[in-house]
């Protein structure tokens, strides 16, 4: 199966970007939110980047059961 990022619905927060990325590079969603919060403190750069993966990366298909 292919690896691929999605914004994920099962521990979000906001749209479920930093924890498809944490699940995506298999790391701790509280470390990758942490990050994404001081990069928002400098510059505005992390809202910006935040607002732009909500729009770029996709939902996590729905699986069927």
């Amino acid at each position: 199966m292919e690896k691929r990022l999605y914004r994920v619905e099962e521990g979000k927060m906001i749209c479920g970007v930093c924890a498809g990325v944490a699940e995506y590079f298999k790391l701790d969603p509280t470390v990758v939110r942490l990050v994404w919060a001081v990069a928002s403190c400098f510059g505005f750069a992390g809202v910006i980047a935040y607002i732009a993966a909500v729009l770029i990366i996709p939902e996590r298909p729905k699986m069927i059961e």
